[in-house]
């Protein structure tokens, strides 16, 4: 039996990533894996990604939910860090709602 570990390991995302998506689809983070498998292997799929855990911040910013929000700037940080060509040139994760 495959393991989730082994799905985020073959996805090309991180296991936060994952979750962000799972979080944002609203689905198991097992399909998430390999939703993020597939637009990791898109060319304008990790573009969606990107966005995804901006939406999910913005969520977490109008639920006044500042733990979360702060985990989500972390796995954005480092999703950018990975991911150089999908940095946006504002930060729209920090515009006013």
């Amino acid at each position: 039996m495959i393991s989730l570990e082994d799905m985020v390991g073959m996805s090309g995302l991180s296991e936060e990533e994952i979750l962000a998506i799972a979080e944002h689809e609203h689905i198991p983070p097992s399909v998430a894996a390999s939703l993020g498998a597939y637009l990791s292997s898109d060319h304008k799929g990790l573009s969606h990604v990107r966005d995804m855990i901006i939406d999910d911040i913005r969520i977490a910013q109008r639920s006044g939910d500042v733990e979360h929000e702060r985990q989500l700037l972390h796995v954005l940080h480092h999703f950018l860090r990975d991911n150089p060509a999908e940095r946006p040139t504002t930060h729209p994760w920090s515009a006013v709602f």
